[in-house]
């Protein structure tokens, strides 16, 4: 096929793709003024794009709960949206993830992801999984609730067998979203729907797609995640530690065209990590169809 027959191809899957795919957004609760003004800028830059929901992650001790809480109330009363904290059963009895719970559901939020949380060094406390924490969410009121699954297997699993029964565990505790750690290696999150559909999971498994701004900063995430990093990529970013604007046009590229080839497989919700920034994911979602409303 001859380079222009390729771009030919590429503009009419783009173009099959207007109006058909959904988003939501992922954003983390800023530590600095500078960086909740970043936060909220990014929020209102990408709102217009009518996400079906925006996430906001939290880390296990309470101080961190406390400014997720905040950002996600603020999110639904400022703008409207669609605001899901993230909720763990680390660090919180049984009784207080039972408040923090009701104190959500007044609050007007509808919808949580729920997560065992990383385990820290010297954790004293019987483990609270995600299967128990979406029980007690069900039993306090009928959230939507969403969870994590590793297409790539979750590092602490001990095969993927077992990765895959933890992920029905949760499904069958009454979970309605599964959405995915990123990856890129597309044939890895079909291979691993696949997997779910043969032992019954009817969930629809959301892909995590995560453009990449700081290559270095991906290979040290990689190591922790269990994310394999395809070598087209490395060839991709290579030369590019000094030149941002280049790096930045590589990451919609990646991203833009596994979202292409995603859909093509039958995927209509995507959900992007935004790292709080909204410069690359608006661009990707505008290339792909996403408009102002």
């Amino acid at each position: 096929m001859s380079y222009a027959k390729e771009i030919d191809t590429l503009n009419q899957h783009i173009a099959d793709l207007n109006g058909n795919i959904n988003v939501s957004f992922e954003f983390f609760p800023p530590k600095t003024e500078k960086m909740e003004e970043t936060l909220w800028a990014s929020i209102h830059r990408l709102k217009v794009l009518k996400p079906k929901f925006v996430s906001v992650t939290y880390g296990a001790n309470s101080g961190e709960r406390d400014r997720t809480h905040n950002v996600v109330k603020s999110i639904k009363q400022e703008t409207g949206l669609e605001a899901a904290p993230h909720l763990t059963g680390i660090d919180a009895t049984p009784e207080q993830l039972r408040q923090i719970a009701q104190d959500y559901w007044d609050s007007g939020i509808r919808r949580i992801v729920a997560l065992r949380g990383d385990v820290p060094a010297n954790y004293q406390r019987e483990l609270f999984y995600a299967s128990d924490l979406i029980e007690l969410l069900r039993d306090v009121a009928p959230f939507d609730i969403s969870v994590a699954a590793y297409p790539e297997i979750h590092p602490e699993a001990k095969s993927a067998q077992a990765d895959l029964i933890n992920l029905k565990r949760k499904v069958d505790a009454g979970a309605n979203h599964v959405i995915t750690q990123f990856f890129f290696d597309v044939e890895s999150y079909l291979r691993f729907r696949d997997r779910c559909a043969s032992i019954g999971i009817d969930a629809e498994i959301v892909p995590g797609i995560l453009p990449v701004t700081n290559f270095k900063q991906l290979q040290k995430m990689s190591a922790v995640t269990n994310v394999k990093i395809p070598s087209w990529m490395n060839k991709m970013y290579e030369g590019l530690d000094n030149d941002p604007t280049t790096r930045n046009l590589v990451a919609a590229s990646i991203a833009t065209d596994m979202v292409r080839v995603l859909s093509r497989e039958g995927v209509n919700d995507f959900h992007f990590y935004t790292l709080n920034r909204s410069e690359l994911t608006y661009t990707i979602c505008h290339i792909l169809g996403a408009r102002p409303a």
